[in-house]
């Protein structure tokens, strides 16, 4: 069995863009979609700010969504960046 690492946990739940760190060498872990909102975006920056080309990658939920996790378990550089689109979810992202 693979041991868990250990991570912190950042819920947002509006579409303010939040740092989620603002220093390098940090882990994503996983995206978790608690309340997903049909057809709501979100961007995923290796970097501190979301204004670098560094982009991980942006999920577009679907029409009928339901909560979900996304494993994703790498390394962020620059820092760790998220942008709702325009519309607000609750979203939970782990990290390390």
């Amino acid at each position: 069995m693979l041991p868990y690492p250990q991570c912190n946990y950042t819920n947002i739940t509006t579409t303010t863009p939040v740092a989620v760190s603002s220093r390098g060498g940090v882990v994503l872990h996983a995206i978790t979609f608690n309340k997903p909102v049909a057809t709501g975006t979100v961007t995923i920056y290796d970097n501190p700010t979301a204004t670098s080309t560094q982009v991980i990658g942006t999920i577009t939920v679907p029409a009928s969504p339901m909560p979900v996790t996304l494993f994703y378990d790498v390394n962020c550089g620059q820092g760790l960046y998220i942008v709702e689109g325009v519309v607000a979810q609750d979203i939970t992202v782990s990290w390390s």
